[in-house]
């Protein structure tokens, strides 16, 4: 897959995180998706992002810089939203809070199969 249909299909998929389509979800994360070192599948996959658009209403992928290397994709995710409770061990209570999130796919047959992820912790906590 060239680099060009590789972003294609991301921006695709960030698409579908922002609609909560999670029906076509499946589309781009394969059965056996790895998420930071742990195989949860798809449906664990699908349980952790509605659980995330439970706790955080307003939650909104926006992507703020993309390289493509295929078949990886790194993107820096930027969030401007207001978790209910806690977040990330955090008492945020439904403040608005910004941070950013760095996180490496790797894609096989158009799918993701791999994710490591590292939310920036720290720049929450300055705000709370």
């Amino acid at each position: 897959m060239i680099e060009a249909e590789l972003t294609d299909v991301y921006r695709d998929y960030i698409a579908c995180l922002n609609q909560q389509d999670w029906p076509k979800l499946e589309r781009f994360v394969d059965n056996d998706v790895c998420y930071n070192g742990q195989q949860i599948g798809l449906s664990g996959y699908r349980k952790m992002l509605e659980r995330d658009f439970l706790e955080i209403p307003d939650l909104r992928f926006n992507i703020e810089l993309l390289i493509s290397d295929a078949p990886y994709i790194a993107s820096r995710l930027a969030f401007d939203c207001s978790p209910k409770g806690k977040f990330l061990g955090l008492d945020v209570n439904g403040k608005r809070v910004s941070f950013t999130e760095n996180v490496f796919y790797e894609f096989r047959a158009k799918k993701i199969v791999q994710v490591w992820s590292v939310i920036d912790k720290t720049a929450i906590e300055a705000q709370l």
